[in-house]
């Protein structure tokens, strides 16, 4: 999960390299933080939060999967 929401970020982002996620497991939740340049943040939250809803649908999707409940905060 921390590699797909990686990924969707570094394609949206114009500074890749800034892009980092760092996963907390909590039983059987799990928390990702999605840390951007500032630069970025309008890109990966988009237009009345298009793409952060887009992205957190498609982590749902893999938690599901893998039988967790997963939660993404873009900081």
């Amino acid at each position: 999960m921390r590699a797909l929401i990686e990924y969707l970020a570094r394609a949206l982002a114009e500074h890749p390299d800034d892009v980092v996620v760092e996963e907390e497991h909590d039983g059987d939740r799990v928390l990702l933080y999605l840390y951007v340049n500032d630069e970025d943040k309008g890109r990966v939250i988009g237009r009345d939060g298009r793409c952060a809803n887009a992205m957190r649908s498609l982590l749902h999707v893999a938690a599901v999967r893998a039988g967790v409940r997963a939660t993404l905060n873009i900081e």
